[in-house]
């Protein structure tokens, strides 16, 4: 374990401090603050609704659904549980960019809610014409900048950062897999009968 830690410990500082220029300062610092980056889920939002009709408010629910699974699990059980220290407290000469307050680090919530919005979007879209693939991509691709830039910013471990992404992949597979459930036992089935009946 104690390898495990200081392999994690190393490999952020060597984001932190190594993989580090002016430019990229600002552009993570944008990609890791959800006031800043509301417009994107905006415009994401808005491409599934133009691209699936009444359906795409379906995929936006359960996108919803599994980021509030993966923030409580994150959040809510993981970090109160494992209480590991954020490195921007825990070590010396961190390059923080973002003020943070004093709360625990395991797991990431940036990297399991944005990880989890992408697997919903990816399970829906990952199959369709060329735009829906390439919109799956770009989507795939953001959540890992947002979960790259939470090391970059000095207040996230790879490891929480790793654990997060998890949490948020597990958690939309858990809810598509609830709901395609429900809709195959409760839904279809009074669907086919009020269809029959008429």
């Amino acid at each position: 374990m104690a390898l495990i830690e200081q392999a994690d410990e190393w490999l952020f500082r060597f984001v932190n401090l190594s993989m580090v220029h002016p430019a990229a300062d600002d552009l993570m610092v944008f990609l890791t603050n959800g006031t800043l980056s509301a417009p994107v889920v905006f415009l994401l939002a808005c491409f599934i609704v133009i691209r699936r009709g009444k359906s795409g408010l379906l995929v936006i629910l359960l996108a919803v659904l599994a980021l509030g699974l993966a923030d409580f699990i994150a959040s809510g059980l993981l970090k109160p549980i494992v209480q590991r220290i954020r490195p921007c407290f825990a070590l010396n000469h961190v390059r923080l960019l973002v003020s943070q307050s004093r709360s625990y680090s395991f797991a990431s919530s940036h990297a399991a809610n944005s990880a989890a919005v992408a697997t919903v979007i990816w399970i829906y879209f990952h199959r369709g014409e060329f735009v829906e693939k390439l919109f799956t991509i770009t989507t795939l691709l953001y959540a890992l900048a947002i979960s790259f830039s939470r090391v970059y910013v000095g207040v996230h471990y790879p490891g929480d950062v790793l654990a997060g992404m998890l949490v948020g992949i597990s958690s939309a597979l858990f809810i598509y897999l609830l709901f395609s459930w429900g809709f195959k036992n409760f839904i279809q089935p009074r669907i086919m009968c009020h269809t029959a009946l008429d």
